[in-house]
């Protein structure tokens, strides 16, 4: 006999998963605020995506490419790729989605570190598999711990390389390591959003071991360097029978025609952004050197942003400092949520920006400790 209930009821365990919470916005009563919690690119987009984008408002009553065609052939032609093993998405978020969707079923486990990005938990739950969390070392991803934790119910392993919110990254030699301990049915997933960024000899975006393996995806974002965040533009590389999988669940039309056109415009201006690269390892450097030289702990970082460590002292905690830069104008992310209880995570903005948060910093670290933030 079936119970009655009084309203529709989401299937267990939805109601399990926390929501995804982004970074603030606002600072009320400050006449300037800097938004340095997303991790954007103060340079923006290149000049000839956002010509596209503006060319795309001639024909917005017709449907877009459901192929993506002209951003797939970009995004190869750039990267020497065949278009055929690469799909494109409304943001990695939404292959990411897929993959869970696909590959991942009730009794299933997957595999995320300590401090990766929320949405793999999320997408795993939502799938009705099972998270299995493993720690990281020194806020860096532990390939023994992965290995480790690998079980028969194991199905896919995410990794962000480099990590957000931490900035490290994982050498191309130990993550051939992970691949080579893994069972072959299980897909090991390789999240680079922000390769772009990176530059040390021993890192591999994921291009070549995908490549020579039928179980290893890569994915990537216009969001980062790119500076296409509004648009929500992403895109993967993987072995045929991947994305042939994906395609058959993916929506016929999942990418806007303003989104395949100012990525595909975006990707070939190499040039501009590898200024945006330059402008943005400037900043990695000088503010890693500020903050250190005022006692605050930064972790080395790769990335276009730095996570900073506070004192665990009253009045110089990172709860009382977002408070201070928030008056000021300047907000960074919180990042309890990802493991980082007396952290913030301060994306490189702007020059004016960037100047302004040590400055504010400075006087944080040197201001008597009164309760009193200004």
């Amino acid at each position: 006999m079936s119970v009655e209930t009084s309203k529709p009821v989401p299937r267990a365990g939805i109601l399990d998963i926390a929501a995804y919470v982004p970074g603030k916005e606002h600072a009320p009563g400050v006449a300037r605020v800097y938004k340095l919690s997303s991790n954007e690119t103060p340079l923006g987009a290149s000049p000839k995506a956002i010509a596209a984008y503006r060319a795309a408002a001639d024909n917005l009553e017709r449907y877009p490419d459901g192929q993506a065609v002209e951003l797939r052939e970009a995004i190869a032609a750039v990267h020497g790729l065949n278009p055929a093993n690469i799909l494109c998405g409304n943001g990695s978020d939404e292959l990411l989605g897929l993959l869970c969707h696909v590959y991942l079923a009730p009794g299933d486990e997957a595999i995320i570190t300590e401090h990766g990005f929320l949405v793999y938990k999320i997408q795993i739950m939502g799938a009705g598999a099972t998270v299995v969390t493993v720690k990281e070392k020194e806020a860096t991803v532990d390939v023994d711990a992965i290995i480790a934790a690998v079980t028969e119910k194991t199905k896919m392993v995410f990794i962000a390389n480099p990590g957000n919110p931490t900035g490290t990254y994982v050498p191309v030699s130990e993550i051939r390591r992970l691949h080579a301990a893994l069972p072959k049915n299980v897909v090991l997933v390789l999240d680079a959003a922000y390769a772009e960024y990176v530059r040390r000899n021993d890192y591999e975006s994921g291009i070549e071991i995908v490549s020579s393996n039928p179980n290893v995806v890569m994915t990537r974002t216009f969001s980062k360097v790119y500076g296409l965040a509004a648009l929500r533009v992403g895109w993967m590389y993987a072995p045929a029978d991947i994305i042939d999988a994906l395609n058959r669940v993916r929506g016929p039309f999942n990418m806007n025609m303003a989104a395949i056109s100012a990525g595909a415009a975006a990707i070939r201006d190499q040039s501009f952004m590898q200024e945006a690269v330059a402008f943005n390892q400037m900043w990695i450097d000088k503010l890693t050197g500020a903050f250190e030289a005022i006692g605050l702990k930064v972790t080395p970082s790769v990335t276009n942003f730095v996570l900073i460590h506070f004192p665990d002292v009253d009045g110089k905690r990172a709860d009382e400092a977002d408070e201070f830069l928030t008056s000021r104008g300047y907000i960074l992310r919180a990042v309890k949520g990802y493991g980082f209880k007396n952290s913030l995570r301060m994306s490189v903005g702007p020059e004016e920006a960037n100047r302004g948060v040590i400055e504010a910093l400075g006087e944080f670290m040197t201001r008597q400790t009164t309760g009193q933030n200004k």
